[in-house]
């Protein structure tokens, strides 16, 4: 079991008070490193779930000002940063990524809630500065009402904070749903904020599997906004649950992010991109390179020097000092990567990194060694599935019109990456990428700054930037003699 200060409560959080299962059950999260158990936590339901939500709705009746959220914002920030190697430790002990890699998903969740307590001010009413039909004409924006944050397990800090800083910002009552397998950050983020003066209700935290207590989201009609980081399927699933109730809907869903590196660019500099991209979360981020395009004449030296690359990186336990990389979140994880390899080596790819045999069953744990495979072709499951996983297939492409269609052959839009030192090409190539995140000659994903989201089948609204309060608030017109 993992002591820790921020886990003395091992439970949900409804109304301002710990909260257990109504029915007694309860479940274990496992580290995945070791296939240990760190902690057992209840499954929560229907029941609980309603009750959170009438909590969170009674806490619209009292709209707070923007300082007071502000007030808070920063506060929540400051405990993160305060709390960094605590939360850090227990990121790495519920997903397996490294120590230093979880500390720093702290640091990101912490600018999401610095950012809005900065930008804020944006949702101050505001006056039409003409005087249309003779009237004066004020703007105000108000909380959509209850916000429900469902998040998945890759990043169970930061997730939440994207969601729960802007929904915070725009005054909503809030349910949060976190990952079955990741629950624990969610539980410390809720024990830290119990120093605030939140009300209560504001925030609330159920735990369990998705069935009853996302069906409960999607029919309560006090709900109004679900805000969801998942799988393509279940955000279909989402949107068909929700139609009779005409909620509203956030999703950021499956990637197939493309990594384009032209014959001009500086090799270098893309395969260090490409591994701090690739294999950050063993490979398990929607917005990590899942297909490598690489001008042919340049194959052979920027595939030698990303193998060698991959090849010395250290896997292991994240709670091991000098682990470059840790485990999969499971052994499904783990299998479905081996799928991708086998099918690739079966129709004709060569490995060049990486074990024929890889470490699964070998022992403890959910490791996969960092691999990459040339001769990939878009027939293989690698390049039309996202792997979510340490694969990095290479693709050879002759000319820009070749890799444009390329890219753009997926039901997916959600991040790209370019590189070239030719700035024509770069922004005739990002013109036509139908992605909502494009990288310049850089890998760097999101932001807190900027707005963040899919395109097509990868979702649609937006987090980050002022754009992601749009989905938290009602905008009121108010006409009124002048």
């Amino acid at each position: 079991m993992l002591d820790s200060p921020l886990l003395k409560n091992a439970a949900g959080y409804i109304d301002g008070k710990w909260a257990h299962a109504d029915s007694g059950k309860t479940q274990t999260v496992i580290n995945p490193a070791t296939d240990e158990m760190v902690a057992v936590v209840p499954v929560m339901g229907r029941d609980e779930t309603i009750r959170a939500i009438e909590a969170a709705e009674r806490t619209l009746a009292t709209p707070t000002t923007i300082e007071q959220r502000r007030t808070w914002l920063d506060q929540i920030a400051d405990l993160i940063i305060k709390n960094r190697e605590e939360l850090g430790r227990i990121v790495t002990h519920e997903h397996g990524k490294p120590w230093k890699e979880a500390m720093g998903e702290a640091d990101y969740a912490a600018s999401f809630f610095r950012f809005y307590a900065s930008c804020i001010d944006h949702l101050k009413p505001r006056e039409l500065p003409d005087r249309p039909r003779g009237h004066r004409w004020m703007v105000h924006y108000r909380p959509a009402g209850v916000a429900a944050l469902v998040t998945p397990w890759n990043f169970p800090l930061a997730m939440l904070a994207k969601k729960f800083s802007a929904a915070l910002a725009a005054d909503c009552g809030c349910v949060v749903k976190p990952s079955s397998k990741t629950p624990l950050s969610m539980i410390a983020l809720f024990s830290l904020m119990e120093s605030l003066d939140l009300p209560a209700g504001k925030a609330n935290l159920v735990l369990g599997p998705a069935g009853p207590i996302s069906d409960a989201l999607c029919e309560h009609p006090a709900v109004r906004i679900i805000s969801f980081t998942g799988s393509t399927p279940v955000g279909k699933k989402l949107m068909a649950a929700t139609a009779p109730h005409l909620k509203r809907l956030a999703l950021e869903l499956g990637g197939n992010a493309p990594f384009i590196v032209f014959a001009d660019a500086d090799i270098d500099k893309a395969i260090e991109h490409l591994m701090a991209n690739k294999f950050r979360g063993a490979g398990q981020t929607c917005v990590c390179a899942n297909r490598v395009y690489v001008q042919r004449e340049i194959a052979d030296s920027f595939a030698e020097k990303l193998a060698a690359r991959a090849a010395a990186l250290k896997v292991g336990d994240g709670m091991v000092e000098g682990t470059d990389m840790g485990p999969l979140i499971d052994k499904n994880a783990v299998a479905k990567v081996q799928r991708h390899v086998d099918d690739a080596l079966a129709k004709g790819a060569i490995l060049i990194a990486g074990e024929r045999s890889t470490m699964v069953n070998h022992g403890t744990g959910n490791f996969f060694p960092p691999t990459v495979l040339r001769g990939v072709t878009s027939a293989m499951e690698c390049v039309q599935d996202e792997t979510f996983g340490p694969l990095a297939p290479i693709i050879e492409f002759a000319d820009e019109e070749e890799v444009i269609t390329a890219a753009n052959s997926t039901e997916y839009g959600l991040a790209a990456y370019v590189f070239t030192s030719d700035d024509g090409c770069a922004q005739r190539v990002i013109a036509r990428l139908s992605f909502g995140h494009v990288g310049c000659n850089t890998g760097s994903g999101p932001t807190a700054e900027a707005p963040f989201g899919g395109m097509k089948q990868s979702g649609f609204g937006r987090e980050g930037g002022v754009e992601g309060l749009h989905d938290f608030i009602e905008a009121q017109a108010v006409p009124s003699p002048s």
